[in-house]
């Protein structure tokens, strides 16, 4: 799960600031995916922290693979949450190296379960202009853009302008007067939609399709395995099948249903 290699992205081939090459580390097989871009500020509060937390658990469980920008804050928390081996982590730096170093681990891990990706050669330093880059790349691999918080003239507000031009859906959360004053601009100029509910949210962002890896994991559980053995095997799957009423776990172990 280490290559470093070039790689060509569908996603990326009408984007305003095409890169000529993308390098990886990681599994491909997450590009394949339905995928949901969450960013946001580097110092969220407490409110952002466990709505972004819950966004991203719940968007992953039900099919989806979370892309984010590595950085601190939002970032950080949405790879977290959707699952090291759920996640896309696009880089502003070669990858080469590890930023910001205070997520170094966190990105040691998306490299080997999940997926980095970078438009810059392997030991290129970020600068100013590839984090820019880099933001646009986050919004033209999502499906949507979710910004849960965000200050004016943040790099968050770039993702969203990219977004607009691409014309994806752009949700946020709602808060309060005087918080996250680029959200609540976006939310008054009716650039974006607002997430009141989670659960319903998450119903509709369901992505569950029936294919052949799908009934192989039907086939797997009339084994009976345990709950463990399921999750290594067929990662958020197993989340979906459960909400959906297919299997159950009791005790430790699946059963169909």
């Amino acid at each position: 799960m280490n290559s470093i290699i070039k790689y060509d992205l569908e996603e990326l081939k009408n984007i305003q600031n095409k890169p000529k090459n993308i390098y990886y580390k990681g599994n491909l097989e997450l590009l394949n995916k339905p995928k949901i871009s969450i960013v946001g500020t580097r110092k969220p509060l407490n409110y952002t922290q466990l709505l972004t937390h819950q966004l991203s658990l719940r968007l992953s469980q039900v099919g989806n693979c979370i892309v984010s920008g590595g950085a601190m804050g939002v970032d950080a928390i949405a790879h977290k949450a959707a699952g090291i081996n759920n996640t896309i982590l696009v880089s502003p730096c070669g990858i080469n190296y590890k930023y910001p170093a205070i997520n170094k681990k966190l990105i040691s891990q998306i490299e080997e379960n999940g997926l980095l990706l970078s438009p810059f050669e392997k030991d290129f330093k970020a600068t100013n202009y590839s984090f820019v880059q880099r933001n646009e790349i986050v919004v033209a691999l999502g499906d949507i853009l979710i910004v849960t918080q965000a200050d004016l003239n943040s790099g968050s507000l770039r993702s969203v302008e990219f977004a607009l031009k691409m014309e994806k859906e752009i949700f946020v959360l709602p808060h309060r007067i005087n918080e996250s004053l680029g959200t609540n601009k976006l939310i008054k100029e009716g650039k974006a939609k607002i997430i009141y509910d989670i659960d319903e949210f998450v119903k509709i962002y369901t992505k569950i399709s029936i294919d052949k890896e799908n009934d192989d994991f039907l086939e797997f559980c009339k084994s009976n395995p345990t709950f463990d053995e399921a999750l290594q095997k067929y990662n958020s799957i197993v989340y979906e099948y459960e909400l959906n009423g297919k299997i159950e776990i009791k005790n430790g172990i699946i059963k169909p249903i």
